[in-house]
């Protein structure tokens, strides 16, 4: 199995087709884009230290807050980040890479959906 930044959009492609109907077009208008590395910037808005922290970023407005008065807005962007996944896949050692990889595309989709990570992790036990 290969472990390169082309499989990895591979399975976020493959997982955001599979999410439910009623989530899908919404999804199709976010960017998918996987790095290495989050930015330093990243991890400055985030006030992380540690690049490994960050596995995946959504950038963007939550739709729950979106409004028609927003002229244009940036679109809205998934991330995901190879090397820390690996590391956390590594760490953990008891989960495949591709269910890893679409645990992440999830949390990142569920927060565009306007959920807190507080919400996310109410109902996906993974990330308790």
């Amino acid at each position: 199995m290969h472990h390169d930044l082309d499989h990895f959009e591979t399975i976020a492609r493959a997982t955001i087709a599979s999410l439910p109907g009623a989530f899908r077009p919404a999804a199709e208008n976010v960017i998918l884009r996987v790095a290495e590395w989050p930015a330093p910037a990243m991890l400055d808005d985030l006030g992380l230290a540690d690049p490994h922290e960050l596995t995946g970023l959504y950038e963007g407005i939550p739709m729950t807050e979106k409004s028609v008065l927003n002229m244009a807005p940036p679109p809205d962007v998934v991330w995901l980040f190879r090397q820390p996944i690996l590391a956390e896949w590594r760490d953990r050692g008891n989960v495949e890479l591709n269910e890893l990889i679409a645990h992440v595309v999830i949390h990142e989709f569920a927060h565009h959906f306007g959920w807190a990570d507080e919400e996310i992790a109410a109902i996906d036990q993974w990330w308790v």
